[in-house]
């Protein structure tokens, strides 16, 4: 029998009976205590005797030809059971024979009879120093030899029995036979109860059953349980060796495999350098996962093939990516407002809006930052200011380029199904900050395009939606990546050009432009210093005079920023440079004279209002990028064939209909 089922040693049903025997005094009877062994009426079995006390008692019972008891002990471990310590049913039993073994010890045959009862201590007279009870008789009903439904349980009972047996390897082959050809259903019952490795408890209450007829009905409940047992870790064994077998196969073949690739590729071992690198990189679950996966392609493709490249982009880039990795917020207020100062003259409502929600940042690290979107004419330091709040905040920065981009695949990044996809311009630029709350400026986001290829502004919907960034979705990286942490500036010339639904993500901050005082303390400040270093001259060699300054803005450029002021401002110093270097005389301070010699002549010359009485002349106002002009209108008369308006130049509706009116 299988695990709870086997048989443990060898038995006989019966054995000729040479001697007359004796019946036992049931007032005295000397006892065998067993270890989780039970014996069954009618059944001869071996016994090792390993204490001495058994080996006493067996030995004077087989000299004397008297029955002794033989009960289970309640406790395997103790070593000399007392009589309340036993079992209260068992057997009596006749000692057969005593064996000398090989190894030493000794071994008794025992003939099971009846079944008996402890009622109480023996006197100990029978065999003197040995355990003994007092006993009464227990009786087993046994079924009528004509009861069918026992007579089934019966052959049910053998059949089972033997095929746990037929499944067992190195069982003895006479207890087979036993079972095989025992006459009596029910000694079968009892053979097959003694020999089972049934648990004790079961073994006893099988035994005080008074029908032999129930102790069959359990016994084969018992081994019908066990058989089904038996057969689920039969399949669960057959299954754990086809397993195995299966992974030492494969075990085999990867090391051939790994050998083949040495051969055939030698030393190329990016597999263990990406695995190293990537357990010191903090994954989510579910990234460590696809990484791990990506890898194992990547083991199985030649390095020679063109997919291997992509695959080796691939795994470099996520691991490249800021996972866990911020910077921490700068804390100084005061620092970073000193920061915007020295970065940036003027634009002081812009500078104080910047402020708030730095304020607010510090206050509330935690929280998620509006999408600020800073509005005005080229020149006026859009990109620049981006820069500043990166430093002021202590953050690292990158400049994602919009201008012109016509391919959603430059947003979303491109899928991996082809030789040079790489992820969009988003995710690339987190990368490259190394960090993952960056400050990303998406410069010229008025000027994208759309096409065949798609709508980059809508890939920008969710890069710029707090509630849907936490989860971007990158084409290439093909994992989920948060951006809700990254503070994301865009600039713009005009808002005109941007879609609707991504204007309402923003919040618009206009950049209206520069003062004539502010251009000038801006050009002082910054650009000359600027400019000396790119030209390698020290910033004394391009002083200006304050007329010099104003004469440059006024005459020569017409803007709202300062970008055109530093291209002159530019010019001035290669001409000096030029004058340097030809051996001519270099003043110290440019005065304003001097601009024409080095910049020509004025190519505007702003309109001034002069108070005029002369009819039909009207002075108006313009608005335009580089801020307000004034219109001088003139009006005359000429003969014609009907009362008609005839407007000339380039006016816009307001104005014809504004003349419209006011001819009638």
């Amino acid at each position: 029998m299988k695990d709870q089922t086997k048989i443990v040693s060898i038995g006989q049903i019966s054995l000729p009976d040479d001697t007359e025997r004796k019946e036992p005094d049931l007032a005295d009877l000397p006892v065998v205590a067993l270890r989780e062994m039970v014996l069954f009426p009618g059944i001869t079995f071996p016994i090792t005797m390993g204490r001495e006390a058994t080996v006493q008692t067996v030995s004077e019972a087989f000299e004397k030809n008297i029955p002794i008891g033989v009960f289970c002990q309640t406790k395997a471990s103790e070593e000399h059971p007392r009589w309340d310590s036993l079992y209260t049913c068992g057997v009596v039993a006749d000692v057969v024979k005593i064996f000398d073994m090989p190894d030493g010890s000794r071994t008794a045959l025992l003939s099971a009879r009846g079944k008996i009862q402890i009622t109480g201590p023996g006197a100990g007279e029978t065999i003197p120093g040995s355990l003994s009870v007092k006993a009464k008789a227990a009786r087993d009903t046994m079924p009528r030899p004509t009861d069918k439904e026992f007579l089934v349980m019966a052959e049910e009972i053998k059949t089972t029995t033997l095929g746990i047996l037929h499944e067992e390897q190195q069982q003895p082959d006479d207890l087979i036979f036993n079972i095989e050809h025992v006459p009596n259903p029910a000694i079968l019952v009892n053979l097959v109860a003694t020999h089972a490795g049934f648990p004790v408890s079961q073994k006893i209450e099988m035994l005080k059953a008074s029908r032999v007829k129930d102790r069959a009905m359990k016994l084969l409940s018992l081994l019908a349980q066990n058989a089904q047992i038996a057969e689920i870790k039969s399949e669960i064994k057959r299954k754990t060796r086809r397993n195995i077998e299966e992974h030492q196969r494969m075990m085999v073949l990867q090391q051939e495999f790994e050998a083949l690739r040495e051969e055939l590729y030698g030393d190329q071992d990016d597999y263990s350098e990406f695995k190293k690198k990537a357990e010191a990189v903090p994954f989510p679950a579910d990234v460590r996962k696809t990484f791990d996966k990506e890898l194992e392609k990547l083991r199985r493709i030649a390095p020679n093939a063109p997919d291997y490249a992509v695959q080796y982009n691939f795994l470099q880039t996520l691991i490249d990516l800021p996972w866990g990795k911020e910077d921490k917020n700068e804390t100084d207020f005061a620092k970073a407002e000193a920061i915007l100062d020295s970065d940036h003259f003027g634009l002081e409502k812009v500078k104080d809006r910047i402020l708030e929600q730095l304020a607010v940042m510090m206050n509330n690290p935690g929280g998620r930052s509006p999408i600020l979107c800073l509005v005005g004419a080229p020149g006026v330091g859009k990109t620049s200011l981006g820069q500043s709040v990166a430093r002021a905040m202590g953050r690292a920065y990158q400049r994602v380029a919009l201008g012109g981009l016509h391919d959603e695949a430059e947003i979303r990044g491109h899928r991996r199904t082809y030789i040079g996809a790489m992820p969009g311009r988003i995710m690339d630029a987190v990368r490259r900050s190394g960090k993952s709350n960056p400050v990303l400026l998406l410069d010229e986001i008025d000027k994208t395009a759309s096409d065949y290829k798609g709508d980059p502004s809508s890939a920008l919907l969710e890069v710029l939606d707090p509630e849907q960034n936490v989860h971007f979705h990158d084409n290439y990286v093909d994992v989920d990546f948060d951006l809700s942490k990254v503070l994301f500036i865009a600039t713009a010339n005009t808002t005109s050009t941007i879609p609707t639904p991504l204007l309402d993500r923003m919040e618009l901050i206009d950049i209206s432009g520069y003062l004539l005082e502010e251009k000038v303390e801006i050009a002082r400040r910054h650009l000359i210093p600027r400019v000396a270093g790119l030209l390698g001259i020290e910033p004394s060699f391009l002083s200006f005079e304050h007329e010099a300054l104003v004469r440059m803005i006024e005459g020569y450029t017409a803007e709202s920023g300062v970008r055109q002021l530093e291209k002159q401002i530019a010019k001035v110093g290669r001409r000096r440079i030029l004058d340097l270097m030809r051996g001519r005389k270099v003043e110290g301070e440019i005065a304003a004279g001097m601009l024409k010699e080095y910049l020509g002549t004025e190519t505007r010359r702003p309109e001034r209002y002069e108070a005029s009485r002369i009819p039909g002349v009207a002075v108006g106002l313009a608005w335009t990028a580089a801020g307000g002009e004034i219109l001088f209108i003139e009006s005359v008369f000429s003969p014609g064939k009907d009362s008609r308006l005839t407007l000339t130049g380039n006016l816009g509706n307001v104005m014809k209909e504004s003349a419209m009116i006011a001819l009638q």
